[in-house]
This record gives C-alpha cells, sequence and structure tokens, in this order.
C-alpha cells in the first residue's frame, strides 16, 4: 500500500504533462525562437537614426519558410532576404499569422518600396513596385512609427566570425 501512494503523485504527473493534443483540440504551438544573424541600420543623409537586429533568411528554403508560423518578433527585429539578383519580388502571407510590413530595398540599398500591414494568413502576393535586391519584414506599424520612407537607405552586416 506504501509503494501504491508513493507512486500515485508519480502517476499524476505524467497524466498532466506530455506533448499530446487535448481531445478534439490543436497541437501545442510551436514557436520559433528568433535568431540573431546581425543588424540593419535605416540611413538617413549617410548617417544612421535606428538599428535593427536581423535574422537572415538567404537560401531558398529559409526564404521560402520566411516567417511563417511566427506570431511575434522581438522590438526592433525583423527579417532580411537576400536574393542573387535585383528583380521585382512578391511574397505571399498565407501562414504567417501576424501583419507585417514588408520594405523592398534595391542593389544600392535604397529602400524603394514599403508594403504596410501587409494582411496575415493572406494569399494574396505582396508584390514590390520597383525591382529589389534585398526585402526586410518587420512588424506592421514599424516603418510609420519610425518615420521609415522610401528615401532612406539600410546598411546591414552579419554578426559573428563570418562577417
Amino acid at each position: 500500500m506504501r509503494a501504491l501512494l508513493c507512486l500515485l503523485p508519480l502517476l499524476l504527473l505524467a497524466a498532466c504533462g506530455g506533448n499530446t493534443a487535448p481531445p478534439g483540440g490543436a497541437a501545442p504551438e510551436t514557436v520559433i525562437p528568433f535568431r540573431q544573424d546581425g543588424t540593419l541600420d535605416f540611413l538617413r543623409e549617410g548617417q544612421p537614426y535606428l538599428t535593427v537586429a536581423i535574422e537572415i533568411a538567404e537560401t531558398d528554403s529559409a526564404r521560402t519558410r520566411g516567417l511563417m508560423q511566427r506570431t511575434s518578433l522581438p522590438e526592433r527585429s525583423g527579417m532580411l532576404f537576400l536574393f542573387d539578383r535585383e528583380q521585382p519580388q512578391g511574397f505571399w502571407m498565407a501562414n504567417t499569422p501576424m501583419a507585417l510590413d514588408l520594405l523592398f530595398i534595391d542593389a544600392d540599398s535604397q529602400i524603394v518600396d514599403i508594403a504596410r500591414y501587409a494582411k496575415p494568413l493572406s494569399p494574396e502576393t505582396v508584390s514590390s513596385k520597383a525591382p529589389a535586391r534585398f526585402v526586410l519584414e518587420v512588424p506592421a506599424g514599424f516603418s510609420d512609427s519610425h518615420g521609415i520612407t522610401e528615401t532612406d537607405r539600410v546598411r546591414w552586416r552579419r554578426t559573428g566570425s563570418d562577417g
């Protein structure tokens, strides 16, 4: 009997834990952590006025995945997409549950277009109005709250030993 009383708390603890979905419910949410790969400065008249942490998407799979399934980003952070050449860019939000601003940046590092408040979970393509080599995704409203415009430039760098 004493052995059963000692095992009872362990059995109750095991019944409450685990990663199984509740009956009839959704699977537990997977949190995708932000990985700081570098920093990006916004420049006006050649001088930095705002710095953000960036996660860099430079492979096909990373660019395809982007910020899908992410529900938030740390303050003053975003994802920078690197492309091999400057061309019109198109993004979709179908699996992205948070609204974003998309900043399209040309090969000379000038912001050439800003798509503000891109609708979350939308299957519609958000296209650049001008060719872009880079795209920065930040939380919706970021561009307005920081006064970012199409006349601004950016400068980014990797953190760590490679860069």
